[in-house]
């Protein structure tokens, strides 16, 4: 089954982890993806802890970010290293690129120049901060952007003890806006027959996702702040404490807490209860009142009262307890590939499922692209497997000779 982007290259020089996992979101969807190193790896490749392996030497920090790609590696200061990435930018549909501003202008690679080689390619540019304006070029890493673009002011126990979100999200967000808006110049492409840059950054990622909080100010002016468990606009909504421990319950409607109410014996139609407006104004009471009455049940109790009431409610897992959930598993949030060195390990896994209109479902990843052969210590059997993260320059010879052979078959086409 060819997965939705199926034929497209993507030539990825990013590291770290905004492009790498905006380039792993393409290759989950089917593209070729080929990460291009510096000699001495991605830096993420020594990030940790944990590592693992026989030597521990193996970052499970890159693990999460580069399944579904082809190492090799380059040393772009060289002119043999930027000769060859001038080779494959000419055989690539996408170019994914997170220097700081200027670098590439100064290996000789600039965006200009590498529409001069591919008028077709798309190129997607990852920031700090923004590639222009007053603080343009900045160089920012994760939780600098999330304590620069306000949410670190949105998380937290209050205003006085801002947190930092604990995954890295302003990274996450910037690869998924990122490969987003490659998906989108790639369908225009297909109009204009033409490429075009795409940017994005930390900074516009965060902001991007304010929603309601940016609206409270832009429109409202009322400076959101941090609400620890609880919904900034919604009560009762939020992580209650019970008999032993902590559940969640979220009321988006009357009917909801009407349900809820009755159930904590607390009267619904009481004047500071009445409306979402009303409980709000109130809300610390109304936690109060809600943790009375849950203090006499444990979670389990009031999990399936709740939910036989059909009013959403949670447990708080760990990350453990999420793998190991069997609702994670049935939605294929979990994949296993044959690493060479670590034999079969289980890796997060992509966030989208594809049907085809008879209701048949790819089901575990997508075609080994044309020209390539199964990486060693993968099913060579099922067509359909993810493929590892690879290991430093693994694909080296690999890439090599399929730019060779593309190149061969597109001079042949040009005699």
């Amino acid at each position: 089954m060819q997965g939705p982007l199926s034929g497209i290259v993507v030539l990825d020089l990013s590291r770290a982890l905004a492009g790498p996992h905006g380039a792993q979101m393409l290759g989950d969807l089917g593209a070729h993806v080929i990460k291009v190193e510096h000699p001495s790896g991605d830096e993420s490749r020594g990030w940790g802890p944990p590592f693992v392996g026989p030597d521990q030497e193996i970052s499970t920090y890159f693990l999460a970010a580069n399944r579904n790609k082809r190492s090799i590696t380059v040393d772009m200061k060289s002119d043999e290293g930027r000769e060859l990435i001038e080779r494959l930018v000419r055989q690539s549909d996408v170019l994914i690129e997170n220097f700081r501003t200027g670098v590439l202008d100064r290996l000789g690679l600039s965006f200009g120049r590498l529409h001069e080689l591919n008028p077709r390619l798309v190129i997607l540019s990852i920031t700090g901060f923004g590639h222009d304006g007053p603080e343009g070029g900045r160089p920012g890493y994760d939780q600098i952007a999330q304590g620069e673009a306000g949410l670190m002011s949105l998380t937290g126990p209050s205003r006085d003890e801002p947190y930092r979100v604990g995954a890295s999200i302003a990274d996450l967000l910037a690869g998924i806006h990122g490969a987003y808006g490659v998906v989108a110049a790639l369908y225009e492409r297909e109009r204009t027959g033409r490429g075009r840059v795409v940017r994005t950054s930390l900074l516009a990622s965060v902001v991007g996702v304010h929603s309601y909080h940016g609206t409270a100010w832009t429109v409202g002016g009322r400076v959101p702040g941090a609400g620890g468990n609880h919904h900034a606009s919604i009560a009762p909504y939020g992580a209650f404490r019970c008999a032993d421990g902590m559940i969640q319950i979220a009321v988006a409607n009357e009917g909801q807490w009407r349900k809820v109410a009755t159930l904590l014996d607390i009267d619904p139609e009481i004047t500071k209860y009445t409306t979402n407006r009303d409980r709000f104004a109130y809300r610390d009471e109304l936690i109060a009142d809600m943790e009375k009455a849950l203090a006499v049940h444990g979670r389990a109790h009031w999990l399936a009262a709740l939910g036989e009431l059909g009013v959403p409610a949670g447990a708080i897992r760990s990350i453990d307890e999420v793998y190991a959930w069997d609702q994670v598993r049935s939605q294929g949030l979990l994949v296993t590939v044959d690493h060479p060195v670590l034999g079969p390990i289980e890796l997060p896994g992509p966030p989208l499922r594809f049907e085809t209109p008879d209701g048949f479902e790819t089901p575990d990843g997508f075609e080994t692209p044309d020209g390539f052969e199964t990486p060693e210590g993968s099913n060579g059997e099922d067509p359909h497997r993810h493929t590892p993260p690879p290991a430093l320059g693994q694909d080296n010879d690999a890439v090599l000779d399929w730019l060779r052979e593309r190149e061969q078959t597109e001079e042949g086409r040009r005699e």
